[in-house]
């Protein structure tokens, strides 16, 4: 597929993406480079793969139960901060 500017400018429509025209050359290239590596998937032969909708085999996999396995360590925490004041972190006021 060849990329030229007029495909760039339409591209760039679509995507609502302002190109200027002393980029366009470049995003040319670019967008041929992406093109090229993208065509080189069909050179990879998948002819004895099977199709998969899921990268996940087993679909019945066992669900474990959700408990908290660590929690009551707030002391142990808030030794990290840096700042702290009746178990909370303190932290620099950013809106006035």
């Amino acid at each position: 597929m060849a990329i030229d500017k007029e495909m760039v400018k339409r591209l760039g429509i679509l995507s609502r993406l302002r190109i200027p025209d002393e980029n366009m050359d470049e995003m040319v290239n670019e967008l041929t480079k992406i093109i090229g590596w993208v065509d080189q998937l069909n050179d990879v032969n998948t002819d004895n793969i099977i199709p998969m909708n899921s990268v996940v085999e087993d679909m019945n996999l066992p669900e474990r139960v959700d408990q908290v396995t660590d929690g009551n360590i707030r002391d142990d925490v808030i030794k990290n901060a840096p700042d702290q004041m009746d178990g909370y972190f303190l932290v620099p006021k950013v809106v006035e």
